[in-house]
């Protein structure tokens, strides 16, 4: 059935989610879920946006309701676990310990409502020697060996912004966990708690290459591999302008047509021979250096020479690929990225822009049949 207030839009319209405020993964997997149609009520804390940007152009938020919520104040819990009590799911990102102490822990809100997925993310874990520790993304991916199979041999390990440890290795692996658990509880009326941790969702994401390791097809050294920039047919390289073009010619026939495209069919026994990858590079870059990026975008347009142009944030939506699937749209005057991935039965769409802090509380108190979150502390306040 499909929950008041929440469009029939997506495969997960019906299901209710609660979402404890935080940053950065925690909001991200909020979103996937409300991106897929569930109605996401987002538990914000007073005294604004923890990321201390205007909430109007968060876009984490977008497709949730939410309510303002002090969890320490007097009745703040036990507004939270009336939400719960309604739920399918609710997630957290607080450090381990936390939750339980403000009254809303996995016990407290399972005794309300048996049937939860009660999801945590966080980047250590609960369990282990640095689970009260505190970290950011980078931190995390830095003992998994992950982050330091990125970069130049000679500098640092490059830093991936935060997309591979909060989001691939955070976000995705909560929302595949407590999706996994939701479909466990209606199965058979249990629900249960789902510990994500960052370090185990971006050691995860390894698996492929540990598999090549143990297997002699994979040096553990940066810029030394097939898929790691070592390769001078899968890397980067600047042209004329100062743009870059990336290559990704791995197969025979995509490395021939790579070549000829080129010009440089004479270098084709090159590709199994590692004695002559620097040659092969340094013919490559010289020849890439010779032209602009949109001169070797026409050159490379329609073959199969696995070559793509490297565009920043700002000309991604202007992609003639990306602009023909509708991979961006445009809500409420910013550009962003679509829900992803596509339903044929149960599409999905930006529905609403990023929640309001409080905006929505007596909406959902209506929604969700919670007539005292409605009425607590300074109405007001919460946009009632």
């Amino acid at each position: 059935m499909t929950t008041a207030g929440t469009p029939g839009h997506g495969p997960l319209t019906g299901v209710r989610v609660v979402e404890l405020a935080g940053i950065g993964p925690g909001p991200f997997a909020g979103m996937l879920l409300a991106d897929l149609g569930a109605d996401v009520v987002r538990v914000d804390r007073p005294g604004g946006a923890p990321l201390g940007i205007d909430p109007a152009y968060d876009v984490t938020n977008r497709n949730k309701r939410s309510v303002l919520v002090d969890l320490k104040s007097d009745g703040g819990p036990a507004r939270v676990l009336d939400l719960a009590g309604r739920a399918d799911i609710l997630i957290e990102g607080y450090r381990p310990g936390v939750a339980e102490r403000l009254g809303v822990g996995p016990d407290a809100c399972l005794a309300r409502n048996p049937a939860l997925v009660y999801g945590r993310m966080t980047g250590w874990g609960q369990q282990g020697p640095l689970a009260d520790r505190a970290g950011h993304d980078i931190a995390y991916l830095a003992p998994t060996g992950v982050l330091g199979m990125i970069g130049d041999p000679d500098g640092p390990p490059a830093v991936p912004a935060n997309l591979l440890g909060d989001y691939a290795g955070g976000s995705l692996y909560l929302v595949v966990g407590v999706l996994a658990a939701l479909h466990h509880a209606r199965a058979t009326g249990t629900g249960q708690v789902v510990d994500a941790a960052i370090v185990d969702g971006a050691a995860h994401l390894a698996a492929m290459i540990h598999g090549m390791l143990a297997a002699g097809g994979w040096q553990d050294r940066r810029r030394a591999n097939l898929l790691d920039g070592g390769c001078p047919y899968y890397g980067t390289y600047e042209t004329a302008d100062g743009g870059y073009m990336a290559v990704g010619a791995l197969e025979q026939q995509f490395y021939e047509e790579f070549l000829r495209l080129l010009g440089l069919e004479e270098l084709a026994p090159a590709r199994k021979d590692r004695s002559r990858w620097g040659e092969l590079r340094e013919q490559v870059a010289a020849r890439f250096k010779s032209r602009t990026r949109d001169e070797w975008t026409a050159r490379f347009e329609g073959t199969d020479a696995c070559v793509a142009p490297v565009l920043s944030l700002g000309e991604a939506p202007h992609h003639p690929h990306l602009a023909a699937r509708g991979t961006f749209t445009e809500h409420g005057g910013i550009t962003q990225p679509a829900p992803a991935p596509r339903f044929l039965a149960t599409p999905t769409t930006v529905r609403t822009g990023p929640a309001r802090p409080g905006a929505d509380t007596a909406a959902v108190a209506r929604d969700w049949d919670i007539p005292a979150l409605a009425h607590h502390d300074d109405p007001a306040r919460d946009g009632d």
